[in-house]
């Protein structure tokens, strides 16, 4: 049986490492969730990503470099899943609430791709709000 949500599948195993302190993580690869992590990276909440063959079962893996501060604290402290498959969430060019007073991010599928809310307000899209990372 399929996996009814695998964003929020990404974003638990994340969480979940980096409070265990690991250096990386695999999820199951897809488009949509590469293409998510090279936002984060791009923020400066994640170190690296690079696909690998599946070492059990078949498809892909997408192993994901957790990024630590110099006393080994985790630089994520929190994500949430905002829209799911039984609840979208949709969001205008200017309707991104920021995240911790804008110290965090909002993740957005939009037209343009995948972006951050500030680069969405820049470039005047909306669309489904993914995530809040802080």
């Amino acid at each position: 049986m399929g996996m009814t949500d695998p964003i929020a599948d990404m974003l638990t195993r994340i969480r979940n490492a980096s409070r265990a302190r690991h250096q990386k993580v695999a999820v199951p690869w897809s488009r949509l969730k590469e293409s998510i992590v090279k936002v984060i990276i791009a923020e400066g909440y994640l170190k690296d990503q690079r696909k690998v063959k599946a070492s059990v079962g078949a498809g892909d893996e997408l192993i994901i470099q957790l990024k630590f501060d110099r006393e080994n604290r985790p630089i994520i402290g929190g994500m949430k899943r905002v829209s799911s498959p039984g609840r979208r969430v949709y969001v205008g060019a200017n309707g991104a609430i920021p995240v911790r007073k804008g110290l965090g991010i909002n993740v957005l599928s939009t037209p343009k791709g995948i972006l951050v809310d500030r680069e969405a307000q820049r470039a005047k899209v909306g669309g489904e709000l993914i995530c809040s990372i802080w």
